[in-house]
């Protein structure tokens, strides 16, 4: 039975004297296993501690030798051994939980005299140097030769780039690293990601640059994600449109999506508040979603997209005289932000109500409204702004619904009022 930890093995007798432990932990490898005592020329059960000043290492008695286990701690990867002779605390910390827990469950058996033939021992020898290092934190690979094949990578890796390897899926071992912040899959052929990235619940930057990605599954919106991620790059893809559940990464501060074949955005990425730099240069972009007005970005490009010139006079009009009776009952549940999910109504409606479009008035429609174009100057969400156009513009046409042909008339008026076009 091994294990890989920092440990920091404190004198307790030391205090008496006036002494303190330096109070910091050392990367080492515990083993427990059989040992014959030089003294007594008996066999016993033996915990061995080695780190990279002491590989040979520093055995101790387990047999009726433990004076307690301080495991409040253990899902954390932190727990202590303390005991009897000689007379010190064993402190454990930055371990995995479950090997944790298996090796005291070890310690406990041997402490107690337990079996040795029932026991998951070691051999207690010498570890590598390799062994007892500094956990690795980055790891760079940006050349196929150099990909590891046999080997896992580091389980402590807090920042991985996995660049120029060819890769056509995402490597199911990237996602046991529970402690990645920082994923680069940068320049791969990769054309779907797995939903599982999601469980990678510490994960605040990923990019995915120039890949043959086609799609961005929407659980990974919903996953924990949402409140992690703060950097997403999907330049340089095959994405032709995102999904509805896109605007729940909330935490996104930078997005970059250039060179897509994006259409449209999402239509709440207003719900992005805390998005301040944009780029989704050289897509198929036609118009901005009405949200869109809601955004406050520090910097936004959106170079090379054929915007439409808006007219609002040009509209579509999907108006259905009289409301059904589920629009009526929708526009209400949202107007007076009643609660609902599936529990309370059927589950298809869920992602009506939530994207409902809201009217001038500050009312909502669903399947009933009638929809429109006009032009917004981009300084209006953005501080700096990368001209739309080769002809200097700042401006871009933004999408307005409207709940009935009232509020469309006082718009129109508006508009011919101040010849706005």
């Amino acid at each position: 039975m091994k294990l890989q930890c920092d440990v920091e093995v404190i004198n307790r007798i030391l205090p008496s004297f006036g002494m303190k432990s330096r109070g910091k932990g050392a990367r080492a490898v515990l083993s427990i296993g059989r040992h014959v005592d030089k003294t007594t020329q008996r066999t016993g059960i033996y915990l061995l501690v080695c780190t990279a000043k002491d590989r040979a290492g520093s055995k101790y008695k387990l047999k009726e030798n433990i004076e307690k286990f301080f495991t409040m701690f253990m899902d954390e990867g932190k727990a202590t051994v303390r005991l009897k002779e000689p007379a010190v605390d064993i402190c454990l910390s930055k371990a995995d939980a479950n090997s944790l827990k298996n090796f005291l469950s070890a310690a406990r058996l041997a402490h107690r005299g337990s079996d040795a033939d029932t026991m998951p021992l070691s051999t207690l020898t010498p570890v590598r140097a390799r062994d007892v290092e500094k956990p690795k934190k980055k790891l760079v690979v940006i050349s196929k030769k150099d990909y590891p094949l046999t080997s896992n990578f580091p389980y402590s890796l807090e920042h991985l780039q996995v660049s120029y390897c060819k890769l056509s899926r995402v490597d199911m071992r990237m996602l046991s690293l529970k402690l990645l912040r920082k994923l680069d899959l940068s320049h791969n052929h990769i054309k779907k990601l797995p939903a599982t990235i999601g469980d990678l619940s510490s994960l605040a930057e990923l990019v995915l640059h120039n890949n043959h990605l086609e799609t961005f599954s929407p659980a990974l919106c919903l996953s924990s994600l949402q409140r992690t991620l703060q950097h997403l790059d999907l330049s340089q893809n095959r994405l032709q449109a995102l999904p509805a559940e896109f605007s729940q990464l909330r935490e996104l501060v930078n997005l970059k999506l250039d060179d897509n074949k994006l259409a449209c955005l999402p239509f709440r990425f207003g719900q992005l508040s805390k998005l301040r730099y944009l780029s989704a240069a050289h897509n198929q972009l036609a118009v901005l979603p009405s949200d869109f007005r809601k955004l406050s970005l520090d910097n936004l490009d959106l170079f090379g997209n054929p915007f439409t010139h808006p007219n609002p006079f040009d509209h579509t009009i999907q108006l259905k005289f009289p409301l059904t009776l589920q629009e009526l009952a929708a526009r209400a549940v949202v107007n007076l932000r009643i609660p609902y999910g599936p529990q309370s109504i059927p589950f298809h409606l869920c992602p009506e109500l939530d994207a409902a479009k809201v009217c001038d008035c500050g009312r909502v429609c669903l399947d009933s409204f009638i929809q429109t174009s006009v032009s917004m100057n981009l300084h209006l969400v953005s501080h700096t702004v990368v001209l739309v156009d080769d002809m200097g513009g700042t401006e871009a046409p933004v999408q307005r619904h409207f709940c009935s042909l009232m509020c469309y008339c006082e718009f129109l008026d508006n508009c011919v009022q101040r010849g706005v076009r």
